[in-house]
């Protein structure tokens, strides 16, 4: 018994020193934080579309890297936004990923918009949350 107690004390030490306790806790909380990969389990859904369903076709992957181009030309953009998922299948777009606004949200959204036009953008876009 002391032997388990003493071995829960070194975990949970290492944990601390790691500053892993809080992936502990938040493993307990039913919504995942946005830039949780547990998020991902969402995109397990077949109905879901992922970056490997993006299309290979010209008009898709150049709808794609222009969005790209015009979201990672905003250098006031946060790296989360920078890396946006921009999926785009037959000239729709879908944008998922966590920012770390509801200003950023819009700014992306908003690029996204003008280059393949409000009707064909989806966003899924999450905000970050601080603490």
């Amino acid at each position: 018994m002391t032997k388990t107690f003493h071995l829960a004390a070194i975990v949970a030490g290492a944990l601390s020193l790691f500053g892993l306790t809080g992936a502990v806790t938040a493993a307990d909380n039913d919504t995942p934080a946005a830039d949780n990969t547990g998020t991902n389990q969402r995109d397990r859904k077949d109905s879901e579309p992922t970056a490997d369903q993006q299309k290979n076709g010209k008009s898709d992957l150049d709808l794609t890297a222009e969005i790209r181009r015009s979201v990672m030309a905003d250098k006031a953009l946060s790296i989360n936004a920078h890396n946006v998922k921009i999926i785009a299948e037959n000239g729709k777009v879908t944008l998922k990923g966590p920012v770390a606004s509801a200003k950023e949200k819009k700014i992306v959204e908003n690029k996204a918009q003008q280059i393949a036009g409000s009707e064909n953008v989806v966003s899924e876009i999450q905000i970050k949350n601080k603490k």
